[in-house]
């Protein structure tokens, strides 16, 4: 019974202190970080994959997420759940569209709310290196959030962490 009150405890705190470390890390540019080093240290562990550009999907992938999360309770010790982005999709997590294939698009603010209030609940966000270098977009552009990391390739990600035990999910 304490072990399970404890864990509660600690989960709530974890998503505080989170959210304090997103704000503080808010001047810090996003970090890279080894798919390799992730782990699954949650009952339920997915990864959704998000290679596209169109708003309406993206924003009812947000809703698939929250949805999921709320099964569990918003509990990041119950389901972890992390975002691979490459593609079109980087679009949503950058601050500035201007020299970009999508400088003609206009984003909805409120996607960006939706991301930031599940990065409350512990969702990360791993944005690809590969398309920022093939597209030529400088990595200044990205948003600064303490939920958002590089890696080395989105792709190559999506098979990590399937290799090791992620679910697999997209917004189709």
């Amino acid at each position: 019974m304490f072990a399970a009150t404890s864990r509660r405890l600690f989960a709530r705190l974890a998503v505080l202190g989170f959210a304090s470390l997103a704000a503080r890390s808010a001047a810090a540019a996003p970090a890279e970080i080894d798919p390799r080093a992730v782990k699954k240290d949650a009952e339920i562990a997915c990864l959704y994959h998000c290679d596209f550009g169109d708003p309406a999907r993206f924003g009812q992938m947000l809703t698939n997420i929250n949805n999921h999360l709320s099964v569990y309770g918003f509990d990041p010790f119950k389901a972890k759940i992390v975002v691979v982005v490459h593609g079109q999709g980087l679009k949503f997590f950058l601050s500035d569209l201007t020299g970009t294939p999508w400088e003609k698009d206009t984003l909805d603010a409120d996607l960006e709310k939706r991301i930031a209030a599940l990065a409350q609940y512990g969702v990360e966000f791993f944005l690809c290196k590969i398309t920022y270098e093939r597209l030529k977009i400088d990595r200044a552009k990205t948003r600064d959030a303490g939920y958002v990391r590089f890696v080395p390739s989105g792709v190559a990600a999506v098979g990590e962490l399937q290799a090791r035990g992620f679910g697999y999910l997209k917004t189709g």
